[in-house]
């Protein structure tokens, strides 16, 4: 499990990113805002969290790409999102 801080607001463009991110690792990737914990593999999950940026998340996964998916992820949440 990574705690991390929100680069920016999830917008639906940024959201897709962040979902498609996870796709490619053996691991079921959790996100966890405000005591809600979703599928991070899932668009309606992630945007579903809303959440602000600045405020803190949990990225968390199981399976054989379990570190390399969190470490992924929580690098890609944490900058800014460009196209």
């Amino acid at each position: 499990m990574q705690s991390l801080l929100l680069a920016q607001q999830w917008l639906a463009q940024t959201g897709g990113t962040y979902s498609q991110a996870g796709s490619p690792f053996d691991a079921a990737i959790k996100l966890a805002y405000k005591g809600k914990e979703i599928d991070a593999k899932s668009i309606i999950g992630v945007m579903s969290l809303a959440a602000q940026a600045g405020e803190e998340l949990l990225v968390s996964a199981e399976g054989n790409q379990a570190e390399a998916a969190v470490n992924a992820l929580a690098n890609l949440l944490s900058k800014p999102f460009t196209e």
